[in-house]
């Protein structure tokens, strides 16, 4: 008689020695180490001290039945994540979905054949360790995660100052540059596009700082938001786009309230019309509106004089990293993913209406 390589431990728990002695003697000879309690309480000393990787526990037992024994060890810490495999002659299907409830991982009906043993413990076996190697892995990700995190957010705190003071001194060099008597042409249009560059710089650097912020958020307190207030911050931000792309910024006379955020609001409206003066017309015309889509939901939008976008285009968008071709631009890409990810998180939609040569319209909805 051959007996196989070790498989692991486990736990026989039976009132009868002779169903004990037919799967020790079976279970043993397929390479498994095979432990044996004749009650519940002994049966749940073991599974504390000898951690099995597998419990097969009959249901008809004196004193501690099969039933309250899992109930313990699927209550207790040290003992919940071994799988439990009921070995019983009941097969009313109330007792089945009790067993389930209390948590076994499947049923063995009495009278007990071998293989079907063999194969319900293999495949129990199989799952358990799987599950293991994906709660490692899962530890090891969120470890990596973290790391990755506390590194992006330190080098981009320390790439904004070095930034903000570019763009701060190039700031001062135009000013100096255009006030001479003879104004030097090429070297204030060479300053300007430092200073566009070091804009466009803080404003990715901000961009990924709010995506990483935004995916770790579980929860945001929301309260009733100066709609005005944050349009007037989100212009003054972009004032150097306005000045560059000699934007027309139409708003309406009144916002109406709205349940929100505002750090996060203000950066939607930047994403939005930073992309409408991009890739609007030439030059961009923007109107920003707002209406009640039913009581409790209003919806925000900006509309653009630009081309539009196809179908197809516009599937992409919303979409992390995903730039959209827009026949001599592209763009759109990290901004919109954010713009969805916290209207989302603040219980709202957001979305896009549009047709080639007509323009587009991009929307949100928040509470109010």
């Amino acid at each position: 008689m051959t007996v196989e390589k070790d498989k692991g431990t486990l736990l026989i728990v039976d009132d009868t020695p002779a169903n004990i002695s037919i799967l020790f003697d079976f279970l043993s000879e397929k390479g498994f180490k095979v432990l044996v309690a004749q009650e519940g309480s002994r049966a749940i000393q073991k599974a504390k001290y000898a951690k099995p990787e597998l419990i097969l526990l009959d249901v008809m037992m004196p004193g501690i039945d099969g039933f309250e024994t899992c109930e313990i060890l699927k209550a207790d810490a040290e003992t919940r994540d071994i799988p439990v495999i009921f070995m019983t002659a009941l097969t009313d299907t109330v007792n089945k979905v009790k067993g389930f409830q209390l948590g076994a991982a499947d049923y063995i009906t009495k009278p007990i054949q071998h293989e079907e043993v063999l194969a319900r413990i293999t495949t129990q076996l199989n799952f358990s360790n799987l599950k293991k190697q994906l709660e490692s892995r899962t530890l090891e990700l969120e470890k990596r995660n973290m790391e990755l995190d506390a590194f992006a957010r330190t080098v981009a705190h320390d790439l904004k100052n070095p930034l903000n003071a570019v763009i701060g001194y190039t700031e001062m060099l135009v000013s100096e540059c255009s006030t001479d008597t003879v104004p030097d042409e090429e070297m204030i249009e060479i300053l300007n596009l430092v200073e566009q560059a070091g804009h466009k710089m803080v404003g990715i650097i901000d961009s990924l700082l709010l995506l990483a912020g935004v995916a770790k958020q579980v929860h945001v307190e929301t309260q009733t938001i100066d709609m005005n207030h944050i349009i007037q911050q989100v212009l003054q931000r972009l004032s150097y786009m306005i000045k560059q792309y000699q934007a027309d910024i139409v708003l309406p006379d009144s916002w109406p309230p709205a349940q929100g955020y505002a750090p996060w609001i203000e950066e939607v409206w930047t994403n939005y019309i930073s992309n409408g003066m991009k890739y609007g017309g030439k030059p961009p015309r923007l109107e920003l509106g707002t209406h009640e889509i039913n009581p409790g939901l209003i919806r925000f939008w900006i509309r653009d004089n630009g081309p539009g976008l196809t179908p197809e285009a516009q599937a992409q968008l919303f979409t992390p990293f995903t730039r959209v071709h827009t026949g001599s631009t592209e763009g759109h890409g990290l901004g919109l993913s954010i713009v969805q990810q916290v209207i989302e998180k603040l219980g709202g939609q957001v979305g896009l209406e549009s047709s080639e040569g007509q323009g587009c319209l991009f929307y949100f909805t928040l509470p109010s």
